[in-house]
């Protein structure tokens, strides 16, 4: 099978560049964007050699693994744009709630039911099955002429195959029982990327995406430990903002609003991390 569209996002204009093999799809994405491509290009592969993951951590993508880039043109403000990775989450964890079946990947966080969600979302950008990363969303950005911003909206998902040398679980849709292939998750993921994107309209609809995310967040109310440039900082996890920003209230029944830093939870947020 071949990497397609959906019919959705074909008629809204959406366009598809898909390789056998790349370096990296967010990096070629912003490539086009400084060629003056107009954006609405979703470049995609099923193999990536130089992959990138969060603060310049290398995020592997072996033959059959899902790498996903779609190039977004605005002209607004960037801090606006940084939502989309949270378009980008609702997006993911819809496409695989459609295409993996009822009864696949039915654990939670730690172990604990979660109900109808198979699948979380972890602040700011992963994707969880049973408590394991699945999936990772990277944003880089450009600055073209004329005052414009280029975003690259990345989406890693471990189809076949998730590393094994990680200092967290890490799981694929393979290890869990999902019988899915990356065109076809590609597929969903088109799809319900319009969907919410459609929702989120250009930021005037993010109070609706982040009700959307907390109903799917992982750890909510539970203990966390953000660890920030070399500190680490532990407390409750209560809400994201309307900036999408972390906000946990410590030990002292002080709130502290969090714009960056790397999340754990439960046991792992109790030891020292």
């Amino acid at each position: 099978m071949a990497f397609r569209l959906a019919p959705t996002s074909a008629s809204e204009g959406f366009r598809l560049e898909a390789h056998d093999s790349v370096g990296s799809t967010n990096a070629l994405a912003l490539d086009h964007a400084r060629a003056g491509d107009p954006g609405r290009l979703w470049v995609v592969s099923k193999k990536q050699e130089s992959g990138r993951g969060r603060r310049g951590r290398v995020w592997a993508t072996p033959e059959g693994n899902l790498a996903a880039t779609l190039l977004v043109l605005t002209g607004g403000e960037l801090r606006l744009a940084a939502t989309l990775g949270f378009v980008a989450g609702l997006a993911l964890a819809d496409a695989l709630d459609a295409v993996v079946p009822k009864g696949r990947i039915a654990i939670g966080l730690d172990g604990a039911s979660q109900g109808q969600n198979r699948f979380e979302l972890k602040w700011p950008n992963d994707v969880l099955a049973s408590g394991a990363k699945l999936a990772g969303i990277l944003l880089e950005s450009a600055v073209l002429d004329g005052g414009r911003f280029a975003v690259a909206v990345g989406i890693g998902v471990n189809v076949v195959a998730h590393p094994q040398d990680l200092p967290y679980p890490a799981t694929s849709l393979h290890a869990l029982g999902a019988a899915c292939d990356a065109e076809t998750l590609f597929l969903a993921l088109s799809d319900a990327w319009s969907e919410n994107a459609r929702l989120w309209d250009e930021g005037r609809g993010l109070a609706a995406i982040r009700r959307r995310w907390l109903a799917r967040a992982a750890g909510l109310g539970g203990e966390v430990a953000v660890r920030i440039d070399g500190n680490v900082v532990r407390g409750v996890f209560e809400t994201i903002d309307e900036d999408c920003r972390f906000v946990i209230r410590d030990d002292d029944g002080s709130v502290l609003t969090i714009a960056a830093g790397d999340v754990h939870f439960g046991a792992v947020a109790s030891a020292r991390v």
